[in-house]
């Protein structure tokens, strides 16, 4: 890595971190940077953390170093994307001012040259967003509109036409079959959007910032409501924030297999002082039925027309063992997670995730399952709690969003 300069893209929500120096002779906003000199790169990641000054900064991916040229001198430069779950930043004396905006603003600024070529190879793209197998539904449509919006930001700067941003947008909607909130999203962004790329970008950008504060409202309306002992399994953000914000005298998380998201949200729960179980899936339908829970809150990757909830695998058992025990079962999602019909996929994980052995065996591996509105006491949203039976209305208007697309 030697004669290479670390570029750091941090990440909260839908927006990213720029810096300007307090060098008198620059004005522009940059990345966050760090040598790199002969250092291995998780020495170079800490650096750019220390650099930003946050604890909770993650580690997303890095790409290939990129050849920039400024006032014909080159400099190579590499590019991390780090997600943060906070804002607040400290800086040295070296850095006179920061924000947080939405990347397709470095566009309208002035900025160092190649910021947007550095930002685009570790932004989101429709690979990443088809290849995500860790993260919630919520999360991965979040990185679709990022997709959508940067795409007809590009193209809005070099006159692109209508059609390739179209492409993407059809792109998005078929690359996670399971998780139709990304549906619903790209589609209400294109049929409100003026048949312009300039006015796709300005929609997604909007859709951006409403679908991060409609997480939060949710979050804080499942605060509300959960009793002392909360069970919940799998990953969702929005749960994780509920937990944090009711600060429960006790969560209960099953570990979700095969992948064991559950641990890293035990974990990250922990961190911040509650009393944490971490429980075999196995173990959820016994606990409840001895009383030990006094609510099942989960997340959803989709809601049916019907009411059911689409979530991983063990959601069903989770719901049905609190419809027997007599306690309340809620799933918490944004209202862009209802979606028309009946359908959904289960979407298969890797069969080496279950099994490695020689012996030749059909192994059945179920990413997510449908809970049926009986097992479900009600859905919260950022509009309030539901009854499975509210949400057909809902589930029709988003079905007229398709329309852009006929």
């Amino acid at each position: 890595m030697n004669g290479e300069t670390a570029a750091g893209i941090f990440r909260h929500g839908t927006e990213i971190l720029l810096v300007r120096r307090g060098d008198p002779s620059s004005n522009r906003w940059d990345a966050v940077l760090a040598r790199s000199d002969d250092a291995d790169e998780r020495s170079v990641r800490r650096r750019l953390v220390s650099a930003v000054g946050v604890d909770t900064a993650t580690f997303v991916r890095s790409a290939d170093p990129i050849e920039i040229e400024n006032g014909g001198i080159e400099r190579t430069v590499r590019p991390y994307l780090f997600e943060c779950d906070v804002r607040e930043s400290t800086f040295d004396e070296s850095i006179a001012a920061h924000e947080w905006v939405q990347p397709p603003a470095m566009l309208d600024r002035e900025t160092v040259p190649g910021l947007w070529r550095v930002y685009r190879s570790i932004a989101p793209s429709v690979r990443t967003v088809r290849a995500d197998t860790e993260h919630g539904a919520g999360f991965v449509s979040l990185r679709a509109l990022e997709v959508l919006r940067d795409r007809a930001a590009a193209a809005a700067v070099t006159h692109s036409g209508y059609g390739s941003v179209a492409t993407t947008a059809r792109d998005l909607r078929r690359a996670r079959p399971s998780m139709r909130v990304i549906e619903t999203r790209i589609d209400r962004v294109m049929a409100s959007a003026e048949g312009t790329v300039a006015s796709v970008r300005d929609r997604a950008m909007a859709a951006c910032t409403a679908a991060v504060r409609a997480d939060e409202a949710a979050a804080e309306r499942a605060a509300s409501i959960l009793g002392d002992r909360v069970l919940t399994l799998s990953r969702s953000g929005t749960v994780r924030s509920a937990l944090e914000a009711a600060r429960p005298d006790s969560v209960f998380v099953a570990e979700s297999r095969p992948a064991r998201e559950g641990v890293s949200v035990a974990e990250q729960l922990a961190e911040t002082g509650i009393e944490v179980t971490l429980l075999v899936d196995a173990a959820m339908e016994g606990l409840i039925a001895r009383g030990s829970i006094d609510t099942v809150l989960t997340g959803a990757d989709a809601v049916l027309e019907d009411g059911s909830v689409v979530n991983k695998i063990g959601t069903r058992t989770a719901m049905r063992a609190g419809i027997a025990a007599g306690i309340d079962t809620y799933a918490v999602c944004s209202r862009d997670k209802v979606v028309p019909g009946m359908e959904f996929d289960p979407e298969f994980g890797a069969s080496v995730a279950v099994y490695e052995g020689e012996v030749d065996l059909a192994v059945h591996n179920p990413t997510f399952e449908r809970v049926p509105p009986t097992a479900v006491s009600g859905i919260v949203s950022e509009d309030g709690i539901h009854s499975p039976a509210d949400v057909r209305s809902v589930a029709r208007e988003h079905a007229s969003y398709r329309g852009w697309d006929e």
